[in-house]
């Protein structure tokens, strides 16, 4: 029996999504800068920019998500 996307838990939908992306091809190093990338431009829209917020919510210091925003080309947060 399979259950629909929307029901299964984060981890069984990380787990979907992992398969998708070895099946894809898609390497370790893309695919976790294009995690951080969405995780952070998530959390800009939900905290609409406040930067201090973001990183709380994030467990990182300002100054990292500033980096890591950098290093990520992220121009709106």
């Amino acid at each position: 029996m399979e259950k629909k996307f929307k029901e299964l838990n984060i981890h069984q939908k990380m787990e979907f999504l992992i398969d998708d992306l070895l099946e894809k091809g898609v390497r370790f190093k893309d695919a976790q800068r294009e995690f951080q990338k969405l995780y952070i431009e998530a959390a800009a829209k939900k905290f609409k920019g406040n930067k201090s917020e973001m990183a709380k919510a994030l467990g990182l210091h300002r100054n990292t998500l500033h980096n890591r925003a950098k290093s990520l080309k992220i121009k709106k947060i």
